[in-house]
């Protein structure tokens, strides 16, 4: 009988044997084989840290080096909840007033969450954002009042287990991420915005944890952000059981390449002056849109270019997007007077005309092709250059038909018009220039004025540089070179000439009827100068609507030159809907006036007038 028993417990005594034999072989299986895949990845979590290094990205300068547009790193706070205990409170409290985040939304975040593997294991969050770019001092600040934290209790009289515990939440429950990231600064607010644009953030998933890159979302931000991203590095090394980095054991270590900086051709102070003078117009004016542009008509190149209403690339999510939009780029309008140089610069150019010869401008009405044209004022037989001066849409309707439409529209597209300017910012249109085969009868007349085609600012201005430029239409130049981090040059860019358009000699008597247009008795006596001849073009267009052209609301524009032989700068204004006047010569030439009086001390600009004025011109010059 005891035989029997203690077989029996020999038996049961093998079968658990057996059977636990059997589960370690199938827990040997199971790490071994069936989560082989899963257990490695955990071992690689475990014991090798990969961090991205991100490029810290170009700075935008101006063409005298002074910053546009710059970064600095930030640190992404973030918290480990399972460490955190039961002191959410107590952390959001601490932590609120630092990172100017609300205490209930901090404590929410702090809290921990559980969530189930595909595997079935429960695990809980230990990765948590409180907030991002966050300064190296305000990091700083968090890591003092983290270990200064009190819990109401003397730490060092609890079990070392506990003690542990308020040790790792005081040292590990919030810390910042290893992997870097950067705030876009714009030190000097809403200067020269629409140029600069902005940036926004791209999140990225590496697995270990989330990445924001930095892109550009408008401006040269946008247009260049490949040269201002840089190319990004990388680490991957081995870590010990607290999760410390084993430096011996450092595998890859990529270094960064930091972004190129990108050297503009504007002025920062030029920009100042016409953003300042473009406002004053603004509030007295009260127009829906205002525009400056400043070239150098003999290089292409832009040194200042502004539009009101403006934004702080800094939080251009401030403003509504019709605010952030490059007018100068992105609108059309109907140019109206100051298109007039096309025509008789191309007439000039082919001997059609000469600026002595004689048109009779019918008194102020003229009837074309089933039409009746009109002048602002009544004007009888006068020349060519004074068809310029007073801005007479009979006198240039009689140049148009007498160039022909063949010529006229190959006039119309050689100065630009119809095609992009090649401006390097995104958002550029060409404009509308009707084919021939698409003209009415009327348009042969309508077109010199003006009228039945649409044109940015930019193609406008161009076209106006290119007559104070000889003849030659030049590329706008915006960008004037890329360089490294250290200063040195990368990429240099050259004007580039776009083509002839009218010869040397049609440019010089064009200039000569421009000049007029600034003497006392012309449209733009009051942007007239007092040390420099000034040459240029006013521009009254009504602005076109769905029912035909909308009565009281006008473009009204000045583009000039000076000096008038020689020309230094190119300037055009232009206001959309100005109230308490309207006329180009009244709203816009003083805003010139204004501008290019600032502009020539600040260039120091030889003066050009060898006389002093005389009474009646100053006294025009500076009319109201």
């Amino acid at each position: 009988m005891a035989q029997k028993i203690q077989f029996r417990r020999c038996l049961i005594l093998a079968l658990l044997l057996c059977l636990g034999f059997v589960g370690l072989g199938y827990r040997l299986v199971d790490l071994q084989v069936l989560r082989h895949e899963e257990l490695a990845a955990k071992a690689r979590w475990n014991h090798k840290l990969t961090s991205f290094r991100e490029p810290r990205r170009g700075d935008i300068l101006d063409a005298q080096g002074n910053p546009l547009a710059t970064s600095v790193f930030v640190k992404t706070i973030c918290a480990d909840p399972s460490l955190v205990g039961g002191w959410q409170r107590k952390i959001a409290q601490t932590l609120a007033p630092l990172l100017q985040v609300p205490e209930t939304e901090l404590e929410q975040r702090l809290q921990p969450r559980l969530r189930r593997e595909a595997s079935g294991t429960v695990i809980t969050n230990r990765y948590v954002v409180l907030k991002r770019k966050v300064s190296v001092e305000t990091w700083q600040q968090i890591q003092q009042a983290m270990a200064e934290l009190d819990f109401g209790f003397d730490i060092k009289q609890l079990p070392r287990a506990q003690r542990t515990f308020y040790y790792l939440l005081r040292r590990k429950a919030v810390f910042a991420d290893s992997v870097g990231d950067q705030l876009r600064i714009y030190p000097n607010k809403s200067l020269a915005a629409h140029v600069l644009g902005y940036v926004g953030t791209e999140e990225r998933d590496l697995g270990y944890t989330k990445l924001l890159d930095t892109v550009g979302r408008d401006g040269i931000e946008l247009a260049l952000n490949s040269k201002l991203r840089g190319v990004p590095g990388w680490r991957v090394t081995e870590t010990d059981s607290r999760r410390r980095e084993v430096v011996a054991l450092r595998g890859q270590d990529v270094t960064p390449r930091d972004g190129l900086n990108v050297v503009l051709t504007l002025d920062s102070m030029l920009q100042h002056h016409l953003e300042t003078a473009l406002a004053e117009a603004m509030q007295k004016h009260e127009p829906i849109s205002i525009t400056g542009i400043v070239v150098r008509p003999r290089s292409g190149e832009i040194l200042a270019m502004a539009t009101l209403p403006n934004f702080d690339p800094n939080c251009p999510g401030a403003v509504s997007a019709d605010a952030r939009r490059n007018r100068i780029i992105t609108d059309i309008m109907e140019p109206g007077s100051t298109f007039k140089i096309v025509v008789v610069s191309g007439a000039l150019n082919d001997g059609v005309v000469r600026l002595q010869d004689q048109f009779d401008c019918e008194n102020g009405r003229f009837a074309f092709a089933g039409r009746i044209l009109h002048d602002h004022h009544p004007y009888g037989v006068i020349p060519v250059e004074r068809i310029i001066a007073k801005s007479s849409n009979i006198g240039s309707a009689k140049i148009g038909i007498k160039l022909g439409e063949a010529r006229l529209h190959e006039y119309i597209r050689a100065f630009g018009f119809g095609e992009k300017t090649g401006l390097p910012l995104l958002g550029e249109v060409s404009g509308y220039v009707p084919p021939v085969k698409n003209w009415y009868k009327v348009s042969i007349a309508q077109i010199p004025m003006g009228h039945g085609l649409t044109a940015t600012r930019l193609q406008m201005v161009m076209a106006m540089a290119a007559i104070a430029n000889g003849g030659v239409l030049m590329r706008p130049m915006l960008v004037n070179r890329l360089e490294d981090r250290q200063g040195n040059l990368v990429a240099q860019y050259a004007p580039q000439a776009v083509r002839r358009v009218v010869s040397e000699a049609a440019a010089r008597e064009m200039i000569k009827a421009l000049r007029a247009v600034t003497l006392p008795d012309g449209t733009a006596a009051q942007a007239a100068l007092e040390y420099y001849d000034v040459a240029g073009k006013t521009g009254t267009a009504q602005k076109a609507g769905r029912g035909g052209y909308m009565p009281g609301k006008y473009f009204s524009s000045f583009i000039g030159f000076f000096p008038a032989d020689n020309p230094e700068l190119c300037i055009s204004i232009v206001l959309d809907e100005p109230q308490h006047g309207y006329y180009g010569g009244q709203v816009a030439a003083p805003v010139f006036r204004q501008f290019a009086e600032l502009a020539a001390n600040h260039l120091n600009i030889r003066p050009d007038k060898t006389e002093e004025p005389t009474p009646s011109a100053q006294m025009a010059a500076h009319r109201p």
